[in-house]
């Protein structure tokens, strides 16, 4: 039994749907990638370790660029050649959560990251 044939979008759909679905998200090379902008190296690893686990539960691994300050995400289905549904579905996910912000989302209930220099985590779009 072989596996289904994926759909690989072409350069318009992808540009379509970055603008439709994932506005912070920009397709370059044949990879649909967002840089995610941090407060320094403790707030990176953890966007990474986020990251590395939503794309170990989903059993689709996109490739990261890491820095002090960033994580650049870079998503496109290798077995394809092309970016599919497989990687959209992930993008969005990997933006639901780490662009969660507890505040927002709680009214308020919960305080999230102070605003303070000491404890500033992920620079928020």
């Amino acid at each position: 039994m072989s596996e289904p044939i994926e759909r690989v979008y072409s350069e318009a759909e992808i540009e379509q749907r970055l603008k439709q679905e994932l506005p912070h998200w920009y397709y370059e090379n044949g990879w649909i990638r967002r840089k995610y902008r941090t407060s320094g190296w403790k707030a990176t690893l953890m966007v990474v370790n986020t990251v590395g686990h939503l794309a170990e539960a989903a059993w689709h691994h996109p490739d990261l660029t890491v820095s002090y300050a960033f994580v650049i995400v870079k998503l496109m289905n290798h077995a394809a050649k092309g970016v599919t549904d497989k990687d959209f579905i992930l993008a969005k996910k990997i933006e639901e959560v780490v662009q969660w912000n507890a505040r927002e989302a709680s009214g308020g209930i919960l305080e999230g990251t102070p605003d303070d220099p000491r404890f500033k985590y992920l620079k928020y779009d």
